[in-house]
């Protein structure tokens, strides 16, 4: 096995391993405050939060007696309670000793409402904190605005390029430029060719303009640890030939990738220069297997290259409304969740391959890659896996809050917690369930394509 393969292109296993602990540390973060926050809204003492395990680095006492600090190993954290080992404890120190007082501020000694409120609170600010930042980032980049107008037109290999920034497209191809919700629809019905009249509104005159197609083969994203990443592809790239072939508009590609299967393809890709000029090159890649999710549900597999598209130019963006960033924000989660849901039942049952259950190699790789492709994106990456954190966590296995919840549900129907013999049985089988998914995940990481 290619041991060195594992060392993403775009930088060092060390720029990786950075990526993912800063990753790994905010969601820790997020995730262990809201158990100490809403367990000390319920009247619950935290004796310890740390970020990380093992030697202590730094810490300090806070004025309710709470020791932050910060530990050495930076891959996880806890949050340790009083007359618990930590947050996510099922099994309580004595508390009979202890007063009435004191035992209502012990993890143990609090209301079941309380007990369950702050485990649920470790997930439950994952999904708020992916909720703000996906808002955050929607109101910083905005939604394009109507009609539609040129704020920026990308460089182009072509030679008629007539459209400017400013110019409001009225016709497309003699057609009327439909709204912004049809506009995908539209340019697939237009015909694929190198370039096309625009009827524009330009310095309040209209005129007919030569353009590209709207959809061109441009590079507008790179998929992580894709073959195009792989090959060196960036986003600004255009390419002009699929094996010698000349293409003019994205949707060309999709065909051409399914045909070659598995199969290499040799694309000739145009990369704009300082000067203007740009240069021409050729990449050879092997489009890959991926499982990816329907709309209506279930999932689909196609050979893909790694790359999404876009229109030649940058619309003209406003900024949404706070309510309508939040509930595209609140959606944007909601389908990370349903999707890793379905994606997971449809590994069980061999549906789609299990290599897309990546494991701490395969996460610091795309932490890595994240980074490298902007602030942004590494933030959103971070969201999107915070969400993936919160999700896993309320899985009804022991150990985990999920476990922890349905013990309280136990607890609230029968009026008495699982005893401490049947606690230990069921932590053993949740450790044994979690350790055996690390190994099947480290070996994807080791071993899938």
């Amino acid at each position: 096995m290619d041991f060195i393969g594992l060392i993403p292109s775009f930088g060092n296993f060390f720029y990786s391993v950075a990526a993912f602990v800063v990753a790994l540390s905010v969601i820790v973060a997020v995730h262990e405050y809201g158990h100490y926050i809403v367990g000390r809204w319920s009247g619950i003492h935290a004796d310890v939060f740390s970020l990380g395990f093992g030697p202590v680095l730094f810490s300090r006492i806070d004025r309710r007696g709470t020791r932050w600090q910060v530990a050495a190993l930076p891959f996880g954290g806890y949050v340790k309670f009083a007359g618990d080992a930590d947050a996510s404890s099922v099994a309580a120190a004595p508390v009979e000793s202890l007063s009435a007082e004191e035992r209502r501020r012990t993890m143990a000694g609090a209301p079941l409402w309380a007990r369950a409120a702050t485990v649920a609170a470790g997930p439950g600010f994952n999904f708020v904190f992916s909720i703000l930042v996906f808002t955050v980032v929607m109101m910083f980049r905005g939604v394009a605005s109507e009609p539609l107008t040129v704020a920026e037109v990308a460089p182009l290999p072509y030679a008629e390029q007539q459209v400017q920034a400013g110019d409001v497209l009225l016709e497309i191809d003699g057609r009327a430029t439909p709204p912004l919700e049809d506009l995908e629809s539209f340019i697939k019905d237009l015909p694929m060719q190198a370039e096309m009249p625009y009827t524009v509104l330009r310095d309040g005159a209209e005129m007919v303009v030569q353009g590209p197609h709207p959809y061109p083969p441009l590079v507008n994203g790179v998929t992580l640890q894709s073959a195009a990443m792989d090959a060196g592809l960036e986003v600004g790239d255009v390419i002009t030939k699929v094996d010698g072939e000349p293409i003019f508009a994205f949707d060309q590609l999709p065909a051409k990738v399914a045909a070659a299967g598995g199969g290499s393809l040799t694309l000739e890709i145009w990369r704009p220069g300082a000067d203007g000029q740009g240069e021409t090159r050729e990449v050879v890649l092997s489009p890959r297997r991926m499982d990816l999710p329907r709309a209506e549900g279930g999932f689909e597999t196609r050979w893909l290259i790694g790359i999404s598209g876009g229109l030649f130019f940058t619309p003209q963006t406003q900024t949404p409304g706070p309510f309508a960033a939040i509930g595209s924000a609140a959606a944007q989660t909601l389908y990370i969740m349903e999707s890793s849901i379905s994606g997971l039942y449809h590994m069980a049952v061999g549906a789609i391959s299990s290599c897309g259950l990546q494991g701490p190699i395969g996460i610091a790789q795309t932490s890595g890659a994240a980074a490298s492709q902007g602030g942004l994106t590494f933030v959103w990456f971070i969201a999107v896996l915070s969400t993936a954190v919160g999700l896993l966590n309320l899985f009804p296995i022991p150990v985990l809050d999920g476990g922890h919840l349905v013990f309280h549900a136990f607890e609230a129907v029968t009026g008495r917690p699982p005893s401490d013999g049947a606690l230990r049985v069921l932590m053993f089988i949740g450790i044994a369930l979690l350790g055996s998914l690390m190994v099947f995940a480290l070996t994807n990481d080791l071993f899938c394509p």
